[in-house]
């Protein structure tokens, strides 16, 4: 045995599990008064934030919640959705964030399939979970979420999210992870045939990839971020857990609506957000009486198809500044980056936005990727024309598909997550690699 392996084990005092719910604790005792999440008229300082997210928890566990189940989450951007990301996971439960623009037997077959015991539900979507639930076999405690700024809806559980709350307890012991491969999280990919496929992360996954976020965003105490990504995607891309890992603050709006989105940037002084391109499209096109200016830059993350150098420009004349990003539901939302190259700064304005379209190397936190063929398994050549099949692989990879191992099998093939994104990409090189989808 090695001198480096004799009586160096790990233990209580040299090691624990990654688990993003250690950033929560964290900012609570670093930043207790500072604000932590702003949702229309409400405001919870990080020391509120946090005991919510226990009461939660502390209510979760005494309706028999537990290791290894499932609370599903059915609510656009807001308070409650943040606190999920937390508090279902500090039972050892795992949280199933719902797209909200799926039709009734989709929500009913995820309901099933991921075996849901229990549902929060914002009245806003009162007649599509009405529906879904009517096709259930089983029953599952209904929680309502009765936010003010819900349009319509009507109540359909046993009780209200904020009495659930009152149920808890906000100093709830919860425990760490015992193992930092325990689930966290489960999303469902919205597959265009068949039924969607259960992606399953891991606290591990989730910890870095929040980190690699906070690392390639530039987040920091000082970050204010405004929710204009669904939370349901990827879980916020992670950002529920990296924005509350600086310290930062979660100002939260429930649609990525230009005439909120404009005001809100001055007034709470947002430095932060992400969408993709169809959100920053929609700023760029606002009517003109909706725009307000601001003094300041604001950094916005995209992700997905590229934009368009025209977008990237008229993001840039209002006053933000454009990241582009790529990932998966299956790598936790965003796994490269377009990093920035120093060059660039000498390019005319046109080269320049092109460059920032192609989305870029790996994040510091996934270990590796490719563009290869996806049947000899070896890299295509690196010239701007090649195609092929983006693979990555790494500790921001998902676990795999839920109940389908078939499907993970082959998704895992040859030691790389197949991302099944087949000859679309470009591979590039200067100095290091870069992808661009466009053809």
């Amino acid at each position: 045995m090695s001198i480096f392996e004799s009586n160096l084990d790990k233990n209580a005092a040299n090691y624990a599990p990654l688990t993003p719910l250690s950033f929560l604790s964290r900012s609570a005792t670093v930043y207790p008064e500072k604000t932590a999440v702003i949702h229309g008229d409400q405001r919870f300082s990080y020391a509120q934030f946090y005991r919510r997210c226990r009461q939660l928890a502390s209510a979760l566990v005494g309706a028999g919640v537990g290791l290894g189940d499932t609370v599903a989450v059915m609510a656009p951007n807001g308070s409650s959705m943040l606190e999920a990301h937390y508090g279902v996971p500090m039972t050892g439960a795992v949280l199933n964030a719902l797209n909200y623009r799926l039709d009734a037997a989709t929500i009913a077959f995820i309901l099933d399939h991921g075996e849901a015991k229990v549902l929060l539900t914002d009245r806003e979507f009162s007649p599509v979970i009405n529906e879904a639930l009517r096709m259930l076999e089983k029953n599952v405690l209904v929680v309502d979420i009765d936010d003010a700024l819900a349009h319509g809806g009507e109540l359909i559980g046993t009780v209200s999210y904020e009495d659930f709350l009152r149920r808890g307890d906000g100093e709830f012991a919860w425990q760490p992870p015992d193992d930092e491969w325990q689930a966290i999280a489960l999303n469902y990919t919205s597959g265009t045939t068949g039924n969607p496929k259960g992606v399953v992360y891991h606290h591990r996954g989730a910890y870095l990839n929040a980190l690699g976020n906070a690392l390639v965003f530039g987040l920091s105490s000082e970050t204010v971020y405004l929710w204009t990504l669904p939370m349901f995607h990827c879980n916020g891309w992670t950002y529920t857990w990296g924005v509350t890992a600086v310290g930062g603050t979660h100002v939260c709006i429930r649609q990525p609506d230009p005439a909120l989105i404009f005001p809100i940037i001055p007034r709470h002084r947002v430095t932060h957000m992400c969408g993709a391109p169809i959100v920053l499209n929609m700023l760029t096109h606002a009517p003109a009486e909706v725009k307000v200016t601001f003094d300041h830059t604001v950094d916005v993350a995209t992700g997905g198809a590229a934009p368009p150098s025209a977008v990237i420009a008229a993001m840039e004349q209002m006053g933000f500044r454009v990241l582009h990003l790529y990932g998966l539901t299956e790598t936790y939302g965003p796994a490269t980056v377009c990093a920035w190259q120093p060059f660039w700064d000498e390019l005319d304005a046109d080269r320049r936005v092109s460059m920032m379209a192609r989305q870029g190397v790996h994040y510091p936190t996934l270990e590796d990727l490719m563009v290869a063929d996806s049947e000899t398994m070896r890299p295509v050549a690196a010239d701007g024309s090649c195609m092929g099949e983006l693979m990555v692989r790494g500790n921001t990879v998902m676990k795999g598909y839920l109940k389908n191992p078939a499907a993970s099998t082959k998704a895992f093939a040859g030691g790389w997550f197949h991302t099944g994104a087949a000859k679309i990409f470009r591979a590039w090189r200067w100095k290091r690699l870069y992808i661009n989808t466009r053809k």
